[in-house]
């Protein structure tokens, strides 16, 4: 059964360390992730980010029971798990399936997986434009007219500069 974790984000290792300790090399660990350039120090440098902050989904066929459940809450690098997990299975692999459509060949997650949520406005993560917030003025197959500032300019889908949706 998955499960989800809120993890201390410095000991992930430890925590799926112990995980693993506890109920054996069967147990899965998924975190969406992205991985992109960044300029620091006039130099590039590759950055990996989860998307997902400090969630884990944990998955073990005992993590459906109760009383395993009650073992397992103060292992080292956990804050907590979610509650909710029994009821929502379906919701919780369908999200893992969907991320994982995204996915190119080193487990990162593309600009696409992040198309489809965009709306109206967008924030860059990489790139020159980094943290810069945009409005989407069109919508297109393989490229957006976007409003910068007061700069009208079009970005195509296949670039390497991710941005996520700003609420």
């Amino acid at each position: 059964m998955w499960m989800v974790a809120k993890i201390k984000k410095r000991e992930l290792h430890l925590f799926k360390k112990e995980l693993i300790k506890k109920f054996g090399p069967k147990t899965k660990f998924y975190s969406p992730k992205i991985q992109y350039q960044k300029y620091i120090n006039n130099r590039i440098k590759k950055i990996e980010k989860f998307i997902l902050e400090n969630y884990i989904f944990c998955y073990h066929e005992r993590l459906g029971q109760p009383k395993v459940i009650d073992e397992v809450r103060f292992l080292r690098g956990l804050e907590y798990f979610l509650q909710g997990h029994y009821q929502n299975q379906n919701e919780i692999l369908k999200f893992i399936d969907y991320c994982k459509i995204y996915e190119n060949k080193d487990g990162y997650l593309s600009q696409a997986f992040f198309q489809i949520m965009i709306r109206r406005k967008a924030q860059f993560v990489s790139g020159p434009f980094t943290n810069m917030v945009f409005e989407i003025l069109e919508k297109q197959k393989n490229k957006l007219k976007i409003l910068v500032g007061n700069f009208v300019t079009i970005i195509p889908n296949n670039n390497n500069y991710f941005y996520n949706p700003v609420l």
